[in-house]
């Protein structure tokens, strides 16, 4: 039986909400609506992300971009059959508006609910693609402050090969970006700046490139862009455009060639790229040449949906029911998740 699923992110600085529908039998999900409302400039001015101030709106967002994707998929509320939410993990505040609106509808419409994590969203978000994957493959997850790389058998199967220690690819890009005083958010405007500059300018480190395990640390690599950008001193405006290149080179050098590792390892012949840095052009560039030499298929979510957006929920719903790992409730007391480490999923 097909289902009418509408997602909500509130996880974090962007609302996010989503229409997609299950097949009547086997088959991908399909997304039929979605919008999405990012904080970006609200944040700006206090340079990172400020929990009450994101929370507050949520609210403001939440019903108008709800009545917004119901209009454009030309469906009603009542048409829903699964109300999805984020659970977590994300800020407490945030998912708690989310999670607060997702099951006052799905109780007025008498309609069951579905907690979602949000790392398994982004995980399964290349599966809204035009090209979308089939299982099993490697992931590597980019998200914020998650960088992991696991192996994915099937929905609610993941075992994690390697995680970060410290920072995450994530943070490494927004932290190297405001030690070179790179306005908020730093990630995107330091790839954006590393265009114009050269990757082999500065010599920094690659941490646990060499270790013989699939885990990350990226700390040590904003400590030396930290030193690098003092002793650049005065000169480290017009070498700006070198020291991104050189460190989103040092990042990215990292990320591939544990994913290589990963693949050799597992002998697995397919990888996912999901999370927001997996729209990172020199990403993207990097790993397709290196999967490209060993014919190894690459799938990344759109461009558009790679950071936090309502229909990854949707769909990590929709496909948890199909696989039978979980059924949605009508239950409407709720809890929130803060932190939830994927690999207790089911």
């Amino acid at each position: 039986m097909s289902l009418l699923i509408l997602g909500i992110e509130s996880s974090c600085d962007e609302t996010g909400v989503a229409l997609v529908r299950t097949p009547d039998g086997q088959g991908v999900p399909a997304l039929l609506s979605h919008a999405l409302h990012s904080q970006i400039e609200m944040h700006r001015a206090y340079g990172g992300v400020v929990p009450e101030l994101a929370s507050r709106d949520h609210i403001r967002r939440v019903l108008p971009l709800t009545e917004k994707v119901l209009a454009d998929a030309g469906v009603v509320l009542e048409n829903v059959d699964v109300v999805a939410f984020t659970r977590g993990p994300g800020l407490a505040g945030a998912l708690l508006v989310g999670s607060g609106a997702a099951c006052a509808m799905a109780a007025a419409l008498d309609k069951p609910v579905l907690g979602v994590h949000h790392l398994e969203g982004h995980l399964l978000s290349p599966f809204l693609s035009e090209d979308p994957p089939e299982f099993p493959f490697i992931a590597l997850l980019v998200s914020g402050g998650h960088t992991q790389i696991m192996r994915v058998d099937s929905v609610g199967e993941y075992e994690i090969l390697g995680e970060t220690i410290d920072d995450a690819a994530g943070e490494a890009f927004d932290k190297s970006a405001k030690l070179m005083g790179l306005p908020y958010p730093g990630g995107p405007v330091l790839s954006k700046l590393a265009e114009a500059g050269d990757p082999k300018a500065f010599k920094l480190p690659r941490p646990l490139l060499h270790s013989g395990d699939l885990d990350f640390s990226f700390a040590g690599l904003k400590t030396a862009v930290l030193t690098q950008a003092k002793k650049l001193g005065d000169e480290l405006e017009e070498r700006k455009a070198d020291l991104a290149a050189s460190t989103q080179a040092a990042i990215v050098e990292v990320l591939v060639k544990k994913t290589m590792a990963a693949l050799k390892q597992t002998h697995m012949k397919r990888v996912v790229v999901a999370g927001g840095v997996g729209a990172n052009k020199h990403l993207r560039e990097q790993l397709n040449e290196a999967c490209a030499k060993l014919k190894i298929r690459v799938h990344y979510p759109e461009l558009h949906l790679c950071t936090d957006n309502g229909a990854m929920i949707a769909m990590a719903a929709a496909m948890r029911i199909q696989a039978g790992r979980e059924q949605a409730q009508h239950e409407y007391a709720f809890d929130v998740k803060p932190r939830w480490p994927l690999d207790s999923l089911k």
